[in-house]
Parts: C-alpha cells; structure tokens; sequence
C-alpha cells in the first residue's frame, strides 16, 4: 500500500463499532487516509472522543470539520433497523454518500452445545451477519454510485478455527465470511466486498475475556509471538477500502500472526 494508490480523499466511509478496538483505530486510519468518516456505535462519549482525535490530527475542531470532509457520529445500537438506516441516511446527508461501509460490529456468547441454546446461536447470526448484511443492503444504492464503493467485513479467525466454547461466536463468524464471497459475486464489478479475519488482537477484551494465563499460551500459539494491534488491523481495511485494491474482491485476508 503505497503513494497515491490508498488515497480516499472525497469519499465517505461508515465505520459500525467505532468507538474502540478494531473499529475505532480503523475510522482513525481511514480518516488519515483522507476519507470523511461516519461513526457509529451505543456509546456517545466515547464517539465523540474519537471524532475530536480526528478533528485534532486534521487541524481544528470536530464542529469546524463538519461539513464537506471529517466526521458525523451516529450514537445507537446496531440491532435496531431504524438505527441502521439513520446511519446510511445521516452519510449521505451530511456528505453526500456512501462510498465505504466497515462492517466491525461482532460478538457472541461463549459456550458450548451443553450450555449454548439456539437463541444464543440466532442472538450471535443476528449481531455478527444480518446486522452487516442489512445495513449493506440499505447502503447499495449509494456504494454503486459513482465509480463504486468498497465494503469490508470484520470477520475472524474463529471462522476458519477450533476451540473450546466458540460455536455461537466461530459459526457466525464463518458465515460472515462465506456472505462476504456471495455478495463479493454478486455486486461485482461496481461494489467490491472484501472481508479480514484476525486473530487474536490487543484491545484490552482478551484478558479481561480469558485472564492472563490462557492469554499468554494463546500467544505462545503465535509465530509471531504476540497479538496483533488494531492499527495492523486499520492498515489491512484502508487497503481494501481504496484503489490499491482495486482488482481485489472476495477475499478473507487472514491477519493472525502466522497463526496456524
């Protein structure tokens, strides 16, 4: 990824679950990147921090850069529909479209067969695919204007690995990345749907999800040594999100440290 080739100035791109993590080191790097950038997640104070670190890096306040370029914040829970069509609905109005949506949203109670009911399955299927699917769906008019638009799934390595306790997180993860080689055909030539799996990455979940000592032989797995951060992770969406990808759909680009 290099010069010009990963330049978004002018576009706008919608970034869900982009108050930390993944989400909010991705809206920072497309941002960098030259893209206006729509926020959405639940939590407003923590949005609009992330807003301000843009406006700041950019020179000038979040409400001077309003406008034509930087960032709107869209606060809501991406389970609501009408929270997913005000986040299409709130790109285009204040920059006049859509040309990258980031599907980051995920999760999924642990668990196995013996403790995992099928509302947690549908509870898992519903945050992690019909979420993305539908707000990609409502987005599309948009994305296939112009000269096209690029849509990029937060998926998992949990979608191409085993363990203990994943099944509701593993099987809708595996089933975000299949949609991703689906819509990847379908939306072909206009719309380019690409999608990451990563693996374990340093967000502050991990130990608080497994403590220390299953962290560390989770990272002893790794032939790197180590968790990802989630600017590695940012660098990979600003790839598929600009022209330097251009010729690249229907990919899941694992990014897990050589993870095996």
């Amino acid at each position: 990824m290099g010069g010009s080739m990963a330049v978004l100035t002018g576009k706008c791109a919608i970034v869900t679950g982009a108050s930390r993590g993944i989400g909010r080191a991705t809206a920072i790097a497309l941002a960098r990147a030259g893209a206006s950038v729509v926020l959405a997640a639940r939590d407003a104070s923590a949005l609009a921090g992330v807003a301000d670190e843009i406006a700041a890096e950019a020179g000038g306040t979040r409400e001077e850069r309003q406008g034509c370029s930087g960032t709107a914040v869209v606060v809501g829970d991406i389970l609501s529909a009408p929270h997913r069509q005000e986040i299409v609905e709130s790109a285009v109005a204040r920059f006049g479209s859509v040309d990258v949506l980031v599907n980051n949203v995920g999760g999924g109670t642990a668990g196995g067969i013996n403790a995992l009911d099928a509302d947690g399955l549908d509870a898992a299927f519903h945050l992690n695919v019909t979420t993305a699917y539908d707000l990609t769906r409502r987005a599309l008019p948009h994305l296939q204007a112009g000269d096209g638009g690029s849509v990029v799934m937060m998926s998992s390595r949990a979608a191409s690995s085993t363990g203990p306790g994943r099944i509701a997180y593993g099987t809708a993860k595996a089933a975000l990345s299949h949609l991703t080689r689906l819509l990847a055909t379908e939306l072909a030539p206009l719309v380019r749907v690409n999608a990451i799996e990563p693996g374990p990455v340093d967000t502050g979940l991990l130990t608080a999800a497994l403590g220390a000592a299953e962290v560390r032989a989770v990272f002893d797995a790794i032939p790197m040594g180590r968790a990802g951060l989630p600017d590695e992770i940012a660098a990979a969406v600003v790839y598929l999100a600009s022209p330097a990808s251009a010729w690249t759909t229907g990919t899941v680009l694992r990014i897990d440290g050589g993870r095996p």
